[in-house]
């Protein structure tokens, strides 16, 4: 499971009332149709005249077109929805400078031989995006479209290109948000947001995109299935899965429902073969519900806040669910229970079990840190839980997650890094840990050693899981301080003096 690679470059109307068995029949004949049309088509590299097994030159065959209307009752059709959704969907075009790794680029001599030698190389890409504020030309995509880019670009249905305005982005959600001028001469379309809360299972739905960078392409599907999670390799989940084709290119365009709502932002499809192979039923798009929420929280404040329940959880496994007197191997057992915590106060404790939050179900830790992500400060949730093998409710309101720590607050020989929490993408591959966000030249952890990008794995100071955990552990200084560091594909301790 990847996220969608981009592409490189080369108002509702009023509902009318619906009559099933009408609806049905039409669609019955509109296939039997559509069948006979499509066995009358010929393969484009077929001969130009064909002849039976007597050499007798065949009748060409007609292609039967559809009728407009079948029993009085005309055909549906998507055109009219998609001819107010389309003007909303936009290209998205990124510019990236690459610096070229050439180890004698540095060299007076080399460079005096070869002056031409290039030091960096442009990289473009291509992704889609949504209009959801015309008035104000907001625009929602994904973060990985637009991620690293040092220009981005929209090009509008009608084939104006304007520069873009970087407004935030959300890495854990995949969201981003964008603002272009709002033209005087003519006004931005924009896509209403839907309650995504309300989607089932079978409703009909509508990606639109630019996959490959062909142009604006319309599919069509169903839901396959809500609130998805358990992907490796992407950030907090709560996908709608759909069988609409969305393949490379279609990152950050529109989902929409049959009235012309969007209900999700397209931002991943599954090919076992990698992705850019093409799509094989088997795509996902943020919800409508969670990407405006993002968004309201970029417009506010340019970043987003998570509510957390300040708890330590490890995954019940065979062993624990009989030490615990559970009947089942399942839930998140509370390993530790941060002081001044929202799990504190609602009186959670360490070898309680959480089995349910807010009604949906807990089956290890990954779960729940998922469902801790995806929800705001001041959340309120009603914890299922299991204390003694007995059942237990409890009520938790979620306080914000520390956001990052400073290197010289835990321990002078930090001083000059800065901590922040693992990015949930690499969490959801099954990395523990936490983040060195940046390290100040000249500091003291850049003398010994430390790098931005560093994933610190574990310490002499204390176990820890998460950046709460590693503020903790430092409550008593080591005598000495070692970090296990892991720096792309290695690993390595890293001593502080």
């Amino acid at each position: 499971m990847t996220p969608m690679p981009h592409s490189p470059s080369p108002a509702p109307g009023p509902a009318r009332p619906r009559r099933p068995l009408a609806v049905l029949a039409v669609l019955a004949a509109a296939a039997a149709f559509g069948g006979f049309a499509a066995t009358a088509l010929q393969s484009p590299f077929a001969p130009a005249e064909a002849r039976d097994a007597a050499g007798v030159a065949a009748v060409p065959a007609m292609a039967a077109s559809l009728p407009s209307a079948v029993a009085g009752t005309p055909l549906p059709s998507l055109a009219p929805m998609l001819k107010r959704v389309l003007p909303a969907v936009v290209s998205v075009h990124s510019t990236q400078r690459v610096r070229i790794n050439n180890p004698f680029a540095d060299d007076p001599l080399f460079r005096r031989m070869f002056p031409n030698v290039p030091k960096e190389r442009i990289a473009q890409s291509l992704g889609s995006g949504v209009i959801v504020d015309g008035a104000h030309g907001y625009i929602l995509t994904n973060h990985h479209v637009i991620e690293g880019a040092d220009e981005v670009s929209v090009t509008l249905a009608d084939g104006r290109t304007m520069k873009a305005e970087f407004v935030g982005s959300d890495p854990d959600t995949d969201v981003a948000l964008m603002r272009i001028p709002v033209p005087k001469d003519v006004a931005l379309t924009a896509i209403p947001l839907a309650d995504s809360s309300k989607l089932q299972v079978g409703d009909f739905v509508v990606a639109v995109g630019n996959p490959f960078g062909i142009g604006q392409t319309v599919t069509s599907g169903i839901v396959s299935a809500v609130g998805r999670s358990g992907l490796q390799g992407l950030g907090y989940q709560n996908f709608i899965q759909t069988d609409a084709s969305i393949n490379p290119g279609n990152s950050g365009g529109a989902l929409v429902n049959l009235d012309g709502q969007l209900v999700g932002i397209n931002t991943a499809s599954f090919n076992p073969q990698g992705s850019s192979y093409g799509n094989i039923g088997l795509g996902f798009a943020i919800p409508s519900n969670l990407a405006g929420n993002v968004m309201r929280q970029l417009l506010a404040t340019g970043e987003v806040h998570r509510g957390s329940l300040g708890v330590d959880a490890q995954d019940v496994d065979a062993r624990i669910a009989t030490g615990l007197g559970l009947d089942e191997a399942r839930g998140a057992v509370v390993t530790r229970v941060y002081p001044g915590s929202a799990a504190a106060a609602a009186g959670l404790r360490v070898g309680d079990v959480i089995v349910a939050a807010n009604g949906q179900r807990i089956t290890d830790r990954d779960t729940l840190r998922n469902f801790e992500g995806l929800q705001g400060v001041g959340a309120k949730v009603a914890l299922d839980v299991r204390r003694n093998g007995k059942p237990l409710k409890l009520e938790a309101t979620l306080r914000e997650q520390p956001r990052n720590a400073q290197g010289q607050r835990l321990d002078p020989r930090l001083a000059g890094a800065t901590f922040a929490e693992l990015p949930a993408s690499l969490r959801q591959s099954g990395v523990d840990g936490v983040y060195v966000e940046s390290v100040a030249r000249g500091s003291r952890a850049e003398a010994n050693g430390l790098r931005a990008d560093d994933i610190i794995l574990a310490s002499t100071a204390g176990k820890f899981d998460d950046l709460a955990g590693f503020r903790l552990s430092f409550g008593r200084t080591p005598q000495q301080l070692v970090l296990r560091v892991r720096r792309g594909n290695a690993v390595a301790d890293l001593p502080m003096q």
